[in-house]
């Protein structure tokens, strides 16, 4: 679930992040009442994203609704260690599933906890990336 189940294409090119771009779809809360918006651009990976949704629903002792907004959709490839120069481009690493996010995103949006839990969920789920990061509410106030 957490990776395309097929792609178009065996091998991508490198996944690179467009300058001073910002989130042009993503930006404003759809599903939930709070939710954690990048302020930073970065490429998030699949056991980022696991590790956050763990942290998150710790921290909320599986109480509410968690959504996840950002999907690993993106492959990376790896060639082995110590092989020489050439050869072609390296195998599929299964391991580097990623996504790209610009600054706006809204990554994760909470339903049905309170305030005061949401902040803290979202608190812990944010050292996890390492990024600069926002907590939004519908409200519109806010700030992590």
């Amino acid at each position: 679930m957490d990776v395309p189940k097929n792609t178009k294409y065996r091998k991508l090119f490198r996944v690179r992040l467009t300058e001073n771009k910002l989130s042009e779809r993503g930006s404003q809360l759809a599903f939930g009442e709070f939710g954690l918006k990048a302020m930073t651009p970065f490429i998030i990976y699949k056991k980022q994203i696991e590790a956050m949704r763990q942290t998150i629903m710790r921290a909320i002792k599986r109480q509410g609704q968690l959504i996840i907004r950002v999907f690993a959709k993106y492959q990376t490839t790896r060639k082995p260690a110590e092989v020489r120069m050439g050869g072609g481009k390296g195998a599929v690493d299964h391991d580097l599933w990623c996504d790209k996010v610009y600054p706006g995103k809204i990554m994760f949006e909470l339903k049905g906890v309170s305030r005061e839990a949401a902040e803290h969920a979202f608190q812990l789920a944010k050292y996890k990336t390492g990024i600069e990061c926002k907590f939004i509410d519908r409200s519109g106030k806010g700030e992590l």
